[in-house]
């Protein structure tokens, strides 16, 4: 069943209701800009189009490796990381300055061994001074 008016496409409606929601003086600067867009990306693709046409039509040699070998990944160029060190003591094997320092020897205890000792024995410095009735208890 043809009513004779052809149909509207679902952008072409959106389109005109955005448009028709705008101020008059807003509309005409608007429809330009989408115009100016359009031309721009058209332009834009025919210039590329032809930037490939003149590549294909006139290849580039490729530039030689540089001196030593290497070419495309291998060549790093000014990017490539600064040599390695010496083989030598490195990485957690190695703590430098931070290693730890040699253990002493164990040293027997002070009190004889059936006779445990209290906390205030293993301060050293930081121990109280010793009451002159010679009983530490508070």
């Amino acid at each position: 069943m043809d009513t004779g008016q052809p149909q509207a496409s679902i952008m072409k409606n959106i389109f005109e209701g955005v448009v028709s929601f705008l101020p008059d003086w807003l509309q005409i600067p608007i429809l330009c800009l989408i115009i100016l867009l359009v031309v721009l990306g058209w332009i834009a693709s025919i210039r590329g189009k032809l930037a490939r046409r003149r590549a294909a039509r006139s290849p580039q040699p490729v530039a030689a490796p540089p001196a030593g070998g290497g070419s495309g990944a291998d060549f790093l160029g000014p990017y490539a990381p600064p040599a390695q060190q010496p083989a030598g003591p490195g990485g957690a094997d190695f703590l430098g300055p931070y290693a730890p320092a040699a253990q002493q020897p164990a040293q027997p205890p002070a009190a004889p061994a059936g006779q445990q000792q209290g906390g205030a024995a293993f301060l050293g410095s930081y121990a109280p001074p010793a009451r002159p009735g010679g009983d530490d208890r508070a």
